[in-house]
């Protein structure tokens, strides 16, 4: 009879969780903080964030409010030009410096520059301002034929000698649904060296979050049922047959309740993104340490479990510590990532970073799965070797189950791959989601069909790991005299030092003296 556990450390992750609330980080919100500008064609720019947002709720609105409706605010962004540059200018001039924010559909930025004028500068030349068509220190527009006064242009204008310039606080109403950019853009070359601090706010009708963010509230929401649903019948199923779990059971009942708590945190932390445009720092690193949580040991759970841990070997011997060192390794750099990922504002130019990052956590899940399919090939061995056909039948289906969850993964990882080349600009922004989602799904799923094979049960022989290996082939009709025994127990000798001359040559290191005594 094995006494019951209590995942205390799960709850008190939860309570501290919920008492680090209070603590909070700028998210929807794009903060300047003395940004440069960067010269293109005879043009500055200042790349000010980009973002899905839906159309307002309201067909003609004038003045946007916080309900249903969509639109961009400019909040305290101040330009600070170079000291030499304000001097320049005596006290009594007037517009001595031009800065333009632009906000543009991406599907019309064709209309930024002269290209439509058969002229490549981006700003007004004195050609073009001599034919009429445009005004010289200002960026070349083209409006849209349904609206004049769309691609936007707010200007902000320096005067006299002074060094700083402050944008009037305004809100531009969002009347289409698309990917929108903002650029803040000046064509005189004496403010080079200008600097941009400031925010501006991005705003869909149902609130803060991002479009292409905004359908991961919901689905997190319907993966927090599903793993309730899931784990409510592990649970019952757990306390029927309670008196005949195995510790593998217990691993499992982890893992759910740990993709129980990453669901719960990470619709916390959407939800009250969208409401108050900023993110609890708390609750975030929260869901992002769940989540690292959670994928190390899902993968850790996979690969015992691949080693044939409580059904052809009670303990994993001297493979443990190699084990718990990958397990670490994984864990932190899952971490760093998400951390990358989820953690302060949201930073249109995270890719370096989040690619940096990437390759370790790539590198470590090829380790893995190179592990895990290893193992299960020795699994299989073994266990066609003693001749256990219902040990045998159970690994072949969680074999077939992850190779076609792998091919799953790799279509997956091409299609991604596909939609981000084609999709520079994120003009597919409203799809975006599918493709975090699929991993959660494919975990998920994943998850539910090793609680199938693996359900506890008033029987548990048909898999469990028994000392007395006899017991192992009787139940299968085999006998176990003579020299067909004899040359069985040969093979597996010569397996199992096979096995782990092959891990001594992985890690690199020499013959485990611990490994595999219970055989």
């Amino acid at each position: 009879m094995r006494p019951r556990r209590r995942p205390d450390l799960v709850h008190l992750g939860v309570l501290l969780g919920f008492l680090l609330l209070c603590y909070r980080a700028g998210a929807s919100i794009h903060e300047y903080s003395s940004g440069t500008f960067t010269p293109r064609s005879n043009s500055f720019f200042f790349h000010g964030g980009s973002e899905g947002l839906y159309a307002s709720a309201q067909v003609n609105i004038t003045a946007p409010s916080f309900d249903g409706d969509s639109f961009i605010q400019f909040e305290s962004v101040t330009f600070r030009r170079t000291k030499e540059s304000a001097l320049k200018h005596s006290d009594m001039e007037q517009n001595t410096g031009l800065v333009e924010a632009i906000i543009v559909e991406i599907q019309d930025r064709d209309k930024i520059g002269g290209r439509y004028l058969n002229s490549n500068p981006i700003c007004c030349t004195r050609e073009l301002y001599d034919q009429n068509l445009c005004k010289v220190g200002e960026v070349i527009i083209r409006p849209t034929q349904d609206n004049s006064d769309w691609p936007k242009r707010v200007q902000t204008f320096f005067e006299g000698s002074s060094e700083e310039a402050t944008m009037i606080t305004q809100t531009i109403p969002i009347r289409k649904t698309g990917m929108y950019y903002l650029y803040f853009m000046f064509c005189d070359p004496q403010l080079v060296g200008m600097v941009i601090k400031g925010r501006t706010v991005w705003r869909n009708p149902y609130g803060y979050l991002p479009g292409k963010m905004a359908p991961l509230m919901t689905f997190y929401g319907f993966m927090s049922l599903a793993y309730l649903l899931l784990g409510l019948i592990w649970f019952l199923q757990f306390v029927r047959h309670w008196r005949y779990t195995l510790q593998l059971h217990y691993h499992i009942t982890a893992v759910i309740a740990l993709g129980m708590c990453e669901m719960a945190f990470w619709y916390f932390e959407y939800a009250n993104f969208n409401s108050t445009g900023t993110r609890p720092m708390g609750v975030t690193i929260w869901a992002v340490t769940f989540t690292a949580v959670k994928k190390t040991v899902s993968r850790l759970l996979l690969l015992v479990v691949s080693m044939g841990f409580g059904v052809v070997r009670s303990t994993l011997g001297g493979i443990t510590s190699k084990v718990a060192v990958l397990g670490v390794v994984y864990f932190v750099a899952s971490v760093a990532l998400e951390l990358v990922e989820h953690l302060g504002n949201i930073n249109d130019f995270a890719g370096k970073a989040r690619l940096f990052l990437v390759l370790p956590v790539a590198l470590l899940d090829a380790t893995f799965i190179v592990w895990i399919f290893s193992s299960l090939s020795r699994t299989l061995e073994k266990l066609q070797l003693r001749r256990s056909i219902a040990k045998l039948e159970l690994y072949r289906k969680f074999t077939n189950t992850l190779a076609v969850s792998i091919l799953l993964s790799l279509l997956w990882i091409g299609y991604e791959l596909y939609f981000n080349a084609t999709d520079p600009l994120s003009e597919l922004w409203q799809r975006a989601w599918i493709v975090s989602a699929f991993w959660n799904v494919l975990s998920y799923v994943l998850l539910g069909i090793i609680c199938i094979l693996w359900a506890p049960s008033h029987n548990p022989t048909g898999y469990a790991y028994l000392e007395d290996t006899n017991d192992d082939f009787d139940d299968e009709g085999v006998s176990l005299t003579g020299s067909g025994a004899r040359g069985i127990g040969d093979n597996l000798i010569k397996l199992e030092r096979k096995e782990r001359k092959n891990m001594d040559h992985v890690f690199g290191i020499g013959n485990d003296a611990e490994e595999d005594k219970r055989e």
